[in-house]
């Protein structure tokens, strides 16, 4: 492919002023909102604690969003790789971890061979994680009372791959158009049973009652980016108990918190949300990313008929049950990494397995930034976390702090951010100006290598992970 033909977008660090970054986002039409001037610690939305109806107070607004690890033991168990990932949360500044990292609920809804598992085999392992966060935040910041520390509980669905980094061994809820046939399955692949739903639910329980032994303040109920909690909210023809109807759909999400409040009274629980969906896409023309060929497409949750928009009628519905059902902490999100990952994480150099932008990655973050803003609206008793935000690179700190000022959500979520510069928080909320050379410039490495069966990290821009045999693979892999 030759250059001409990839997408004309600048890389953010050659928008090197306010002025700069303003005459692109007017002459692109992008309605970005950001902020010229920071402003000092002492009056910067950044240090704003968020007090929960627990009592509860988080000590600042800023948050590391869970991701999913791929270097941890066969059996779920941490490595060194994955204790010094749960370090850097630790120092980052952040006063909320939203689930620190994607934990399987059970070991056939692992996405990977090498992701955790929360089990009575793992639970010293668990405890230890959370010491460690303890113990180092302690040691940089002096106190922990005012640190909100979850666990984000997991079933990887439709992407399970316990046993192989190629080989999917799916749990579907129905047969889907594309995905079926992009990942493997004919269109008459079994689905999961309510008899096999209900026995998750029970692993969800299990899994929160250990949390909770633990010492972990809340879990999260993973329902986002195409895995098993958020296929169900799609699942519109799915017949029986679990699909068709909305309350059929939710129902998975119900009975998960009826279990966990019975079972670990006291528990909080949160809820990380893709917020909205479109059509799977590809690549097309100059590898360019095209959605697959659809009149209608009643599959995208949160999306238009067509598949190409946002409708939030039926999150706000999700919305307005996860309140009555008593939780407070909602992550805002989209789409999925799998299919459409332009929507959730806005990159200008893809992965290995994705495309180029369809779209000024600048979009992508203006599209999750609006609907987050738009939940935090209706729905201002809830504490809504954004994410979407490492694109922004140099700017992150000028468009978080309109976001926090302008009260379009509560708290600023860190995701791939914090693996390159895990004190990007903290230095946002001491004043300090940024490490340029420690800013995330999106090159997806953290996504390329374990899609090929690498451990995760920034390759990049980590010291540690340029030394290691696998970064030179990696490179042969790009090539």
């Amino acid at each position: 492919m030759s250059a001409k033909n990839k997408p004309r977008y600048p890389r953010i660090a050659q928008l090197k002023t306010a002025l700069d970054l303003q005459n692109y986002l007017q002459t692109n039409a992008i309605s970005l909102p950001f902020d010229e001037t920071l402003l000092p610690p002492a009056d910067s939305p950044f240090n704003r604690s968020i007090q929960l109806k627990s009592g509860k107070a988080i000590g600042n607004s800023l948050c590391i969003l869970p991701m999913e690890g791929w270097d941890g033991t066969t059996d779920g168990r941490p490595s060194s790789f994955t204790r010094n990932r749960w370090t850097k949360f630790a120092v980052s500044g952040a006063k909320l971890l939203f689930g620190c990292e994607a934990v399987a609920v059970c070991h056939s809804g692992k996405a990977n061979p090498n992701q955790l598992v929360l089990n009575t085999n793992t639970f010293d392992d668990f405890v230890a994680l959370r010491q460690l966060i303890l113990d180092q935040h302690t040691e940089k910041f002096g106190r922990t009372d005012d640190l909100l520390i979850g666990l984000q509980l997991t079933h990887s669905g439709r992407f399970c791959k316990p046993h192989s980094h190629k080989a999917f061994e799916s749990k579907i809820l129905y047969s889907h158009p594309f995905l079926n046939k992009r990942f493997g399955m004919d269109a008459d692949y079994p689905t999961l049973t309510d008899d096999e739903i209900d026995q998750i639910i029970e692993h969800y329980v299990e899994a929160a009652v250990l949390a909770q032994k633990a010492g972990f303040d809340f879990v999260d109920i993973k329902h986002c980016h195409g895995y098993l909690g958020h296929e169900f909210l799609s699942a519109v023809n799915r017949p029986g108990k679990y699909g068709g109807s909305f309350e059929n759909r939710t129902r998975y999400l119900r009975s998960i918190v009826e279990g966990i409040r019975q079972a670990a009274p006291g528990l909080e629980m949160g809820i990380r949300l893709s917020a909205f969906d479109f059509l799977p896409f590809k690549k097309g023309p100059d590898e360019v990313g095209i959605p697959e060929p659809a009149d209608q497409y009643p599959f995208a949750f949160g999306g238009q008929a067509n598949g190409l928009g946002v409708d939030l009628t039926e999150t706000k519905a999700v919305l307005d049950l996860v309140q009555s059902l008593g939780i407070q902490l909602v992550c805002i999100t989209g789409g999925s990494p799998y299919y459409n990952p332009h929507l959730m994480r806005p990159a200008l150099f893809p992965p290995s397995d994705g495309y180029l932008p369809p779209e000024d990655p600048l979009l992508g973050v203006k599209r999750q930034l609006d609907v987050t803003h738009e939940l935090k609206k209706a729905f201002p008793e809830l504490v809504i976390i954004g994410s979407g935000y490492s694109y922004l690179q140099e700017w992150l700190p000028n468009v978080a702090q309109y976001v926090l000022r302008m009260g379009m959500a509560d708290s600023v979520g860190f995701g791939r951010m914090v693996l390159s510069y895990p004190t990007m928080p903290a230095d946002m909320l001491a004043g300090q100006p940024l490490t340029r050379n420690q800013l995330c410039r999106t090159f997806s490495d953290c996504t390329t290598a374990p899609r090929n069966g690498l451990i995760s990290g920034c390759y990049p821009l980590d010291p540690d992970y340029k030394k290691l045999p696998q970064a030179e693979e990696l490179k042969a892999l790009k090539n």
